[in-house]
Order: structure tokens, then sequence, then C-alpha cells
């Protein structure tokens, strides 16, 4: 069966996050993204696993299911059928801070896990290290990532772990502020258990295309969702049979058959794809801060740098397509900000809230709109302005102004005072 996978969020138990990311709400919006298999995220903390166990049955090998009774009741719902139904598997990102070469190492991991006894040893083990796994659903440990590694793949050779965000500049392996300059630098002896890296909202494939270093990397998307809305922005694509051991094992080969490629954010907007100074409205192309020594022409300070300019930092390559390896990807805009483009109002406020309902009520999930619906079915839905902002998204034909510096980018489909002009022509 062909089914999109989320394995990176947080839960509640994480800090700054929604209240609902539980499993009931985890669940739902699962059902109304389209998506298949969530990640449960934190799964080092105790409180969030005794919810989990409390609220989840087992179902396919490796995964499990929302309990009966438990759904969200809301009328709109997409209702649960044997293909959309949610599976949850067992993951956790874990931020490592520590001292290597006498620089800090700020690096983030994602654990899989096959069970919840895998889990609790886990737990146990850090426990009994003095590490504090309880304040924060994403734990900050003292520990290098090669030992956090050694330490995971001693109590199941089933755990799995993926660098997360690998480009983002102030957490993960390869960031500008506190990586490194290869995978290898960061795992050591254990890095060839690697299989696998997260890209992040800020880069696309095509970007680590251009580096030589990640052509044994399976690269994979996710959501990092801090919201259960936000699931899905982006993910992965698998066309196989559901289960704990043969999702990873699609994952390990790269196996075209089964590992279908990725859902990307437009990388430009990702909040760290140029560098920068939010403060002082600076954004710029690697080019400027080199024309700058890195000096931000306002208030003299370092530009924070972004993955763009990390990126061709690391690059080796001129061309992507050198890569042999390559999976197909799909860049998306979240269709509230198309509907919110369209309509000129905040994507937050209550008409796109309707509109977004009525829409999914009529089309199905939003994934399924955004990737596989043809612009003609939309169109007789009634969307002529949606069906042409979707065929232009999926041509890659967008306006951008690019994030930096926590600042997310902005996509548009449409030029300044088009939408008005069409409404006119097509009313």
């Amino acid at each position: 069966m062909k089914f999109i996978a989320d394995f990176h969020i947080h839960s509640h138990f994480s800090i700054a996050t929604s209240k609902q990311l539980c499993p009931e709400y985890l669940d739902h919006w699962g059902r109304i993204k389209g998506i298949k298999i969530v990640g449960t995220g934190d799964f080092t903390h105790p409180g969030w696993t005794a919810e989990l166990k409390d609220k989840l049955d087992p179902a396919e090998p490796g995964l499990y299911r929302l309990k009966p009774g438990l759904r969200v009741q809301d009328q709109w719902t997409i209702p649960e059928t044997q293909e959309n139904g949610v599976r949850f598997m067992l993951t956790s990102e874990i931020s490592s801070i520590y001292k290597r070469d006498g620089k800090v190492r700020k690096v983030h991991n994602v654990l899989f896990a096959p069970n919840f006894e895998t889990v609790e040893k886990i737990q146990t083990k850090l426990a009994s290290m003095d590490f504090n796994i309880t304040s924060d659903g994403r734990p900050i440990l003292g520990m290098d990532s090669r030992d956090l590694f050694e330490l995971v793949l001693d109590i199941s050779d089933q755990v799995f772990l993926l660098p997360a965000h690998i480009w983002t500049p102030w957490f993960s392996v390869l960031g500008a502020k506190s990586g490194f300059d290869s995978i290898s630098d960061c795992y050591g002896d254990l890095t060839s258990h690697i299989s696998a890296v997260e890209t992040g909202l800020s880069s696309d494939p095509a970007m680590n295309w251009l580096c030589s270093q990640l052509d044994g990397y399976t690269l994979l998307s996710n959501s990092d969702a801090h919201s259960p809305e936000k699931l899905g922005r982006e993910a992965n694509l698998f066309n196989m049979d559901l289960s704990y051991d043969g999702i990873l094992g699609a994952i390990r080969s790269g196996n075209p058959d089964h590992f279908l490629g990725t859902v990307e954010f437009f990388p430009q907007e990702g909040k760290y794809h140029h560098d920068g100074h939010r403060k002082c409205d600076i954004n710029w192309l690697p080019s400027e801060t080199q024309k700058y020594n890195g000096v931000c022409t306002e208030c003299g300070k370092p530009v924070v740098v972004g993955v763009l300019n990390r990126v061709m930092q690391l690059a080796d390559r001129d061309n992507p397509e050198d890569r042999l390896k390559r999976h197909p990807f799909h860049s998306v805009i979240p269709l509230k900000e198309l509907l919110s483009e369209i309509h000129g109002v905040g994507p937050n406020s209550k008409r796109i809230s309707r509109e977004y309902t009525s829409l999914l009520q009529k089309m199905g999930p939003e994934l399924d709109v955004l990737l596989f619906k043809s612009e003609e079915e939309i169109e007789r839905m009634g969307q002529p302005l949606l069906a042409e902002s979707i065929r232009r998204m999926r041509s890659g034909k967008v306006n951008i102004t690019a994030g930096y510096d926590g600042e997310f980018g902005i996509i548009r489909t449409f030029e300044e005072g088009e939408i008005r002009r069409l409404k006119v022509s097509t009313f």
C-alpha cells in the first residue's frame, strides 16, 4: 500500500508546544492531513510514555493505533477507513550538547524504537546516568552524539538513529554554529550504522545532492511539528506493507520501489534558508555575506549563517543531478496558505478555517489535494483560483521571499494584483 509518514514531531511534554499534542489530536489531524504513520515524539519522557501506553493499542508489528472510543468528536473529520487509519511509531528527539575538539557541539538526533520495552530500557539507562528526562519532552543531554548512539545500540540493535535537520545553524550535525564538517566527524566509528539523514525545513533534496558525502544516505523529511496542525508540512512517501522493520528496511536501503521520496517545504520558506539578522532586517544571499565578511552592516555583529550558505560551504558539486541515487520530491505550500493568498486574509482566520473545512469535506485529506488531485477536479469543485495556484505550486512557478535568522519565508503563487484581475475575468 502507498502511504505517507511523518516521524519527527513533539508532544505536549515538550517546551513551547501545543497542549493538543496528544494521541487523540495526532490521530485526528493525521486523518485530516492524510498521514498514515505518525511518530510519537518524546518517548524519553516517562509521563508521555505512560500516556501513550494508556491510549494506544498494538497494531501491525512495531506500530500502534488509538484505542477505540478516544477519537476526537468532530463532525467534519475524515472518517477512519482501513486505508487512512493512523498508526503511531515510537520516536523521540534528543538534544546533545557537549564539547569536542575544543568546540561546543549542539546536535539533535531522532531515535526510533520498536516497542515500549526498548523505550523503557533507554529511559532507565539515561536516568541512571543522572540525566534529567522529565523536565522537557526533548531532553538536553551532556552526551556526545556518538556515545548516545552506542548507548541505544547496546540496548537494542533495532533502535534507529536519524540525525535531525542536519543543516540548521544552531542544533545539527552539519550546522554552521555548532556542528561538524561531515557526518563521520560526529559519529566516528559508528558512522556505518547511519543510513539516513533529515534535511530540515530550510533545505530540500536537490540542495543536499550537491554534497557527495551524503550520497550514501536516504534523505528523509519530517514536520518537526510543535502543534498537530503542522503535521505533514514535510513528510515521506512509501509503498509497502506496514511494519516497523519493513519501514526501517526501506529507509536503510533506499529501495525506490518502497521508499518513494519526500514531501517538502519550498526550502526558502524555512526560517534559516538565507543569512541575516532579523532585528536589523538584513536578509542576505551567501555572496552578500561574503562581501561584508559576515558582519551585519546595521549593528556590526556577525550575521546568522543560514542553510543555503552552509550547504555551499560543504558542496563539492555544481550539478545536483550528478548524484546517482535521487528519490523524487514534491515541494508544497500548506493548503491554508494557498487559500489565504487567494482570499487576502490570514491563514488562521475564521474565513480560511471554514473554506479549508468545506474543501476537505468535499475532496478528502489535505496532502491528497496538494499532491494528487487533478487540477481539473479541483476546478470542477468551484475552485478555479485554487486549481491555478496548485498548478503553479506543482510546477515550481512561485514568488519567493526567503526566510532568515528565525523568520519564516513567504511563498506566493500569484503576482501582486493578479488575483483581483483573475477574479474579475473569471466571475
